[in-house]
């Protein structure tokens, strides 16, 4: 009587080619890891060094993925910029709270291990660990067929960082009279995707065959952490804010003591032609504000006094600009004027 053999790699998972992407990420890594101590990718765990010369350290832990940003990665069949979005989406939360990144891990389950698209990503990754002078120690890859569909897959990024109690930023240093600062946005950066992807399929639209979107929908997200890094060691902001998915009204409001209020001059925002596009293609100004970060990727709330010395620390790019002030009330986020969609 014939049996009939089972395996693993007939259910569709292939541990050899899983093995060959971790040796592949084992390579990436150490290239960046340079002389440290911990080698972790592979291991069961990761280790990592606290900084010796902080002092009463908190660790701060943040999680984040990019969202259906990864069905314009494979509509446009390019994966080298989600990596840089997904570590992203989790340093720029660290450094809200004033947090310096130290590791990164990630999470990327997928239908069937495609080497190809999976190295990729891991060099996005690795790109933006070296943005956020953080180490990439390690992460798990699932090959899961029957939960995804053919070709498509999810990714989820874990950073971890390290703040001394007293430059954690809370709410408490915000004080009336205090600058409103915007620090542009790179794009889009990863957040409200499912509208846009919503409106394009309505529209009809082809992105492989729009110049204009191919260029503008994969952009990375950029990262702060540099810039913000050098303003909190030099004692020039009180609080801080990322613009993501809820846009800027929402994303300020978390910042805000009671009995003070942030008054934003929208007017003042400088947007983007692709916030522009989305605006003209039949977004609402109420739906683009709460959606789409609109060109201001991240917020600073600062004494006025301070406003010179921290332009010094960014490029030209990316310079801060004032677009409101804290005032006392009740009403954590009032907006003024509107966004001028057509500059």
């Amino acid at each position: 009587m014939n049996k009939k053999k089972f395996t693993y790699k007939k259910s569709g998972v292939n541990i050899k080619v899983a093995d060959k992407f971790i040796d592949f990420i084992s390579s990436v890594s150490a290239k960046k890891r340079g002389k440290k101590k911990f080698s972790n990718i592979g291991g069961f765990g990761s280790i990592t060094n606290i900084p010796g010369n902080i002092k009463q350290p908190r660790i701060v832990a943040c999680t984040d993925g990019v969202g259906t940003k990864i069905e314009i990665a494979n509509t446009l069949n390019k994966f080298d910029t989600i990596g840089v979005d997904l570590v992203a989406m989790s340093v720029n939360d660290l450094i809200v709270q004033g947090a310096k990144p130290l590791l990164f891990l990630d999470y990327i389950s997928i239908n069937k291990i495609d080497l190809k698209k999976l190295k990729a990503i891991i060099k996005g990754i690795n790109k933006g660990c070296h943005q956020s002078e953080c180490e990439l120690v390690g992460g798990e890859t699932a090959e899961m067929p029957g939960t995804y569909e053919k070709g498509k897959f999810d990714i989820a990024g874990f950073a971890v960082g390290v703040v001394g109690k007293n430059k954690i930023l809370n709410k408490n240093k915000i004080k009336k009279n205090n600058l409103i600062v915007a620090i542009p946005s790179s794009g889009l950066h990863s957040n409200g995707y499912s509208l846009v992807r919503y409106l394009l399929k309505q529209k009809k639209i082809n992105i492989n065959k729009n110049k204009f979107l191919k260029s503008e929908l994969l952009k990375p997200t950029k990262i702060y952490v540099k810039e913000i890094m050098n303003l909190i060691n030099n004692n020039l902001i009180n609080g801080c804010a990322n613009i993501t998915g809820g846009g800027l009204p929402d994303n300020i409001k978390r910042i805000i003591p009671d009995k003070l209020s942030a008054h934003i001059s929208l007017d003042k925002i400088k947007t983007y032609k692709i916030f522009n596009w989305l605006k003209n293609n039949g977004i609402s100004n109420k739906e683009m504000l709460k959606t789409f970060n609109c060109g201001v990727g991240f917020c600073l709330i600062v004494e006025s006094k301070n406003l010179e010395k921290i332009s010094k620390f960014f490029s030209k790019e990316y310079k801060p600009y004032v677009i409101g002030k804290i005032f006392n009330g009740k009403n954590k986020v009032k907006l003024n004027g509107s966004i001028n969609w057509y500059q």
